[in-house]
């Protein structure tokens, strides 16, 4: 993808996630404010043909329990089993050592309840943890430490006797300046992260699926300020020994206008794309290392230049998922994105499936009767 297209859907994500910390706190803080409690409900299955299918959920906007419970209910009856979901650093553990699960246990409790299996995208550092008026993404070498303490903490909160292990992501897409709190794009620096919260996680459950990246797909060449090529700082990660701290690699493959049968191509950001990470692991021993797809898929703005026709990324959908069903080193495909919790008024809008009504959108209907077992 671009580097400018990428900056604004993820400068439009960190507008949504600054206004619900506001709406969170506010909520906290009311004498009148609702419970996070909700009736889980009895427990449930995903009835699928699709067992690879997933969905990015961005709960982390949402503060009404009521609303999660609906979102996940949506998810499973849409025949999606995989959830990938943020769970910000900074909600979580608003002072050193001082933690605030609410959220997160309501989170987690009604998407096992939905019978779905959760990948914990973990990030957003808190203001204890970075300077004065840098960016949420900032996280100098100081803190890796405490970074690493988050996740022993979230694993240990979340392994549950009986339940499978957690699967976490550590960072978001590290070879952009924006999400690395724009410093020097460093892929050493993120190893080093990475196997700081490997060995903390592990700490907590031997058990746990620790997913290193993932990159976001730009053809940004060494020396750009604002991003750096995934193949490259992959490579450069895995020359680091990045390899040895991670039981599998999260990919982000977007398909922007091209369709999903569009061959791989080094030169071109589309959803194949991920073939060529795959044939990256091989080269350098990794063969076996799994590929989880956990953010991807295509936009259907009426005049977004990267957009599709809404048909067209209905038909693309239901090919890539075709494409992953053969792919036996990918384990999952979470689609972005699923809801959010407010209108953006922006192309971002044209990425989800059910609109913040809940209306679902046709898309909705047409991978649900691709997917659900009747």
């Amino acid at each position: 993808m671009s580097v400018s297209a990428r900056n604004y859907l993820e400068l439009g994500i960190d507008l949504l996630i600054k206004s619900s910390i506001i709406i969170i706190a506010l909520l906290t803080l009311s004498a009148d404010a609702p419970p996070l409690e909700l009736e889980l409900g009895a427990p449930q299955t995903v009835l699928t043909n699709n067992p690879k299918m997933g969905v990015h959920t961005r709960l982390s906007d949402e503060v009404e329990a009521w609303k999660i419970k609906r979102t996940l209910e949506m998810v499973r009856e849409m025949g999606s089993p995989w959830i990938v979901e943020y769970f910000p650093w900074a909600y979580a553990e608003p002072a050193s050592g001082v933690f605030d699960w609410r959220h997160n246990d309501l989170v987690m409790n009604h998407a096992r309840q939905q019978g779905l299996t959760v990948i914990a995208r973990l990030g957003f550092v808190p203001e204890w943890a970075r300077p004065t008026d840098s960016a949420t993404s900032y996280l100098s070498p100081d803190h890796y430490a405490d970074f690493g303490n988050y996740v022993y903490a979230f694993v240990k909160r979340y392994t549950k006797e009986g339940e499978d292990a957690p699967i976490i992501i550590i960072w978001n897409e590290p070879n952009l300046a924006l999400e690395w709190g724009f410093q020097s794009i460093d892929s050493t620096d993120y190893a080093k992260l990475l196997t700081i919260s490997y060995q903390r996680a592990k700490e907590a459950n031997p058990k746990v699926t620790v997913l290193g990246g993932a990159l976001a797909p730009t053809l940004s060449p060494i020396g750009n300020d604002q991003a750096l090529n995934d193949l490259i700082y992959l490579q450069q990660m895995l020359d680091a020994n990045a390899g040895q701290s991670m039981d599998g690699l999260a990919v982000h493959a977007y398909g922007w206008s091209l369709s999903a049968d569009d061959p791989p191509d080094r030169q071109v950001i589309n959803f194949r794309r991920v073939e060529l990470v795959h044939q990256l692991l091989i080269d350098n021993g990794y063969a076996k290392l799994p590929i989880y797809i956990t953010e991807g898929g295509w936009n259907d703005h009426p005049r977004w230049t990267r957009a599709v026709k809404p048909g067209q990324r209905i038909e693309y959908t239901r090919q890539a998922s075709a494409l992953v069903a053969q792919w036996p080193w990918v384990k999952m495909v979470a689609w972005w994105a699923f809801r959010y919790p407010w209108p953006t008024h922006t192309y971002l809008d044209y990425f989800t499936f059910v609109t913040p009504d809940f209306e679902p959108k046709p898309i909705y209907w047409e991978i649900q009767q691709m997917n659900v077992t009747r």
